[in-house]
Order: C-alpha cells, then sequence, then structure tokens
C-alpha cells in the first residue's frame, strides 16, 4: 500500500471517529421513564433497545477505527489479523477499520469460537484464571 493510500485511510478514520465520539452523546435516549400506559412503556422500551443496540454498534466501530489507527501507525494496516493475508483494497475502502479479509470475516460470523487467537487480541481480555471453566476446583 503507497504512503499516498495509506494517508487516505487515515484520515477517513480520523474523520470517522471525530464523527462516532460526537455521537457518543445521545445517551439520554437510554434513560427510563415511566409511564402509567402499558402500551407507552412497551413502545419506549423497544425505543430504549435500539438505542442501545446502536450505541453499541458505534461503540464498536469505535474501537475498531482507532484500533485501525494503531495498525497504520505499527505498519500493519490492511493486513488481515487472522489469515495475515492482504485485504482486498475494495473492503478497505467500503469498511477501513476492517481488521479481516472478507473470507476470514464470513468464518468469524459463521463461527466465532473457531477462530485464532488474533482475534481474542479484539475482545476484552480473558479472565487470567480459567479453572473456573473447566469446574475443577485446585488448591492455592
Amino acid at each position: 500500500m503507497t504512503k499516498n493510500e495509506l494517508n487516505r485511510f487515515q484520515n477517513i478514520l480520523i474523520s470517522r471517529v471525530a464523527e462516532l465520539e460526537r455521537l457518543g452523546g445521545h445517551r439520554e435516549e437510554i434513560k427510563v421513564e415511566r409511564s402509567a400506559d402499558q402500551l407507552d412503556e412497551i413502545q419506549r422500551a423497544s425505543e430504549r433497545a435500539l438505542a442501545v443496540s446502536n450505541l453499541d454498534r458505534e461503540y464498536t466501530q469505535l474501537r475498531n477505527a482507532h484500533a485501525a489507527l494503531r495498525r497504520i501507525e505499527e505498519g500493519s494496516f490492511g493486513t488481515c489479523l487472522e489469515c495475515e493475508e492482504d485485504i482486498h483494497p475494495k473492503r478497505l475502502a467500503a469498511v477501513p477499520w476492517t481488521p479481516f479479509c472478507i473470507q476470514c470475516q464470513e468464518a468469524l460470523d459463521r463461527n466465532p469460537d473457531g477462530v485464532r487467537t488474533s482475534i481474542r487480541d479484539l475482545s476484552p481480555a480473558p479472565p487470567e484464571d480459567r479453572r473456573w471453566n473447566t469446574g475443577v476446583r485446585r488448591a492455592a
């Protein structure tokens, strides 16, 4: 990837980060307001669920955009974190914050547990002590 292309993606990502950070202030949409009318309660609950979903999507996109900017700085932008192949330029043009090529993204969408550890690097850190998963308690 040329320096010019990297600069273009960096500018796109910086703009997207700024836009998402501005949008992040719409948390008032998720406040709980009580109503005597049960239909109003149901409508507000539905609106809150949609607002929470939108906030979650925007936060995920913001986190991915920040990670893409880090990859530009590190020199690994445009390389799939899973298979380490180049991400197709059309995919990067459509989703510049993507960490995966289309094949690995589709595999992840089909089976989130069947992917190598590099994907886990994008998720919150797992608990240090994983013994609770086995049901076996060991003396310290």
